[in-house]
């Protein structure tokens, strides 16, 4: 028997996908979520096999709550719109369904999710840092002591990288999240972020000045009051990204 979690913030979505189940007897919906909070804390609790996933919710969006999932489950994206299908395959799903979902579509999903299951049991996906907002994140989703905290990206006032960790840095402290910066660069938009260093990535509002430091090298003077450095192709990003 698989177990199965619904999370989406629209009843009607998922009481269609619980009667489309009804065909399906190897399957059992063990919980139904209205938001990403309460998908997370359910799979956590449940530990299903497969989970039926809304993008857009309020408070946390689909992508950023697999974000916060160590190891997540298998994964059939379920939304109104088109426009989010190579970031959920990007992100290893399933499948991605478009709504209203039809049974010969559901039935295909679920064709799919066995096969797999037979291939390989269990399989750990993980999601890489992707986000709704034009194709970048416009904040940072963290754990910080049992509790999952919302990062703007206004907020941030620079990234360090930090062994298999980052550490955001705000007014008030750091955060760690698991990320490289690779991926973290990737995700941010960088007309606002750039990596001025293989161990840093600044937003551009916060840059004060820029002050030479050693051969090839300079060290950005950051509003917080952070000086950090800056390589020669950190300073060719920041004139191409500045007009300078």
């Amino acid at each position: 028997m698989h177990k199965v979690i619904l999370i989406d913030d629209e009843p009607l979505a998922r009481q269609l996908l619980k009667s489309l189940f009804k065909a399906h007897d190897q399957f059992e919906v063990v919980a139904e979520c209205g938001d990403g909070f309460e998908g997370f804390k359910s799979i956590q609790e449940q530990n299903p096999a497969l989970i039926f996933l809304d993008v857009q919710m309020p408070k946390l969006n689909g992508f950023e709550m697999l974000e916060l999932l160590d190891e997540a489950p298998a994964v059939v994206f379920t939304t109104a719109f088109d426009e989010y299908a190579m970031k959920a395959f990007d992100a290893h799903a399933i499948d991605y369904l478009l709504k209203p979902v039809t049974k010969e579509r559901f039935d295909k999903a679920i064709d799919k999710f066995l096969l797999q299951a037979d291939k390989e049991l269990n399989n750990i996906k993980e999601l890489a840092s992707e986000n709704i907002y034009g194709g970048y994140q416009q904040r940072l989703v963290v754990k910080d002591n049992g509790l999952i905290r919302i990062i703007p990206a206004s907020e941030i006032h620079y990234i360090e990288a930090s062994d298999d960790y980052i550490k955001i840095h705000t007014a008030d402290r750091h955060f760690l999240k698991k990320a490289t910066l690779s991926a973290t660069e990737k995700a941010l938009d960088p007309k606002q972020f750039i990596r001025v260093h293989r161990s840093y990535i600044a937003p551009v509002n916060q840059l004060v000045r820029i002050e030479p430091y050693e051969k090839d090298s300079h060290l950005a003077i950051l509003q917080c009051g952070a000086k950090i450095a800056v390589s020669k192709s950190g300073m060719e990003k920041l004139k191409t990204n500045l007009g300078w």
